[in-house]
């Protein structure tokens, strides 16, 4: 049974690629072939994913603004 499994990972993992191949040449071209800084990119732009795109994205929070400190008077 256990020999099934990667076969099933390999078929999500190309379904993940369909659905976000066009959003990742669209939207972090600058990024590919860095698969880390590509689901970066698209974790931050998460909002401008396609919707089948963004599924795969659905449990990965929202990136907050960083809040500039103040800097100390001189």
């Amino acid at each position: 049974m256990a020999a099934g499994l990667p076969a099933r990972a390999d078929t999500a993992r190309e379904q993940q690629t369909k659905a976000c191949k066009g959003d990742a040449l669209r939207l972090c071209a600058f990024a590919i072939p860095n698969e880390k800084r590509i689901t970066a990119c698209m974790e931050r732009k998460k909002d401008k994913l396609s919707p089948a795109c963004r599924a795969y994205f659905k449990d990965t929070p929202a990136p907050q603004a960083k809040a500039k400190m103040p800097q100390p008077k001189r």
